[in-house]
């Protein structure tokens, strides 16, 4: 029998296989896809966000049907892939998701926006290593410093992205989904409670903006593929 596909979507800061090394143990048992999103390489010039590309990239790596796991600005094209065809998404974990668009008037989002809206419509005028700066000051506290990653370009990245609230996201119909979340800022554990009242499990994990690195979030997952994965192989979709 085939082995069922996952399709990783990553965050930014790490991108391809190396955002996810607490999952290289899942390609024992699937066949693991870990995607690049657009503008994103070590030879990659950074580009702005590309949400269409990002969705038709996640959609052409699952061909017939798969499992997406996604991180934090990840989740924005794994959700959209499981709306554009939700019958090729088996299940969709997402990580920290940065979903916002669904919350926006939510209080954790909203203040989020008016702290960042200033910010990314100065961008244009700044320098990718001020944007870098004055980003962190915004965001990030000493308890919970950015994680580095294997970008040598993430300042240039991530001054070119376009603000999560305003991408074109719906909720995903009855596509199996898991959140995991860091349990370290509340914007996000808003975003998994109001996910979890449209039928999302939520497993609030530690490990703050990379819950799928702890030994508690890497069970959570596999746990999760299996059940999805034995639903698909008992409803013919697999």
């Amino acid at each position: 029998m085939a082995q069922q596909r996952i399709v990783f979507v990553h965050g930014a800061g790490r991108f391809g296989a190396a955002a996810w090394p607490g999952q290289h143990a899942l390609a024992r048992s699937y066949d693991c896809l870990f995607l690049r999103r657009a503008g994103y390489g070590l030879q990659v010039a950074p580009s702005p966000t590309d949400h269409a590309a990002d969705t038709d990239a996640v959609l052409a790596a699952l061909g017939s049907g798969g499992h997406v796991v996604a991180h934090a600005e990840g989740a924005v094209s794994a959700m959209l892939a499981a709306v554009s065809d939700p019958a090729r998404v088996r299940s969709l974990t997402l990580c920290e998701p940065a979903v916002f668009s669904l919350t926006r008037d939510l209080p954790a989002t909203a203040a989020r926006r008016a702290l960042l809206d200033p910010l990314f419509a100065a961008a244009p005028g700044l320098s990718d290593e001020e944007y870098r700066r004055e980003y962190a000051r915004l965001v990030f506290s000493a308890e919970s410093a950015p994680d580095p990653g294997n970008d040598p370009h993430a300042a240039a990245r991530q001054r070119l992205q376009s603000p999560p609230w305003d991408a074109p996201l719906d909720i995903v119909p009855g596509v199996p989904t898991l959140v995991l979340t860091g349990e370290w800022e509340p914007l996000y554990e808003e975003v998994a409670g109001f996910l979890a009242s449209t039928g999302a499990e939520h497993h609030p994990v530690g490990g703050n903006h990379r819950p799928q690195d702890t030994d508690a979030g890497r069970a959570a997952i596999a746990a999760f593929l299996s059940r999805a994965g034995s639903a698909a192989l008992a409803d013919g979709r697999a």
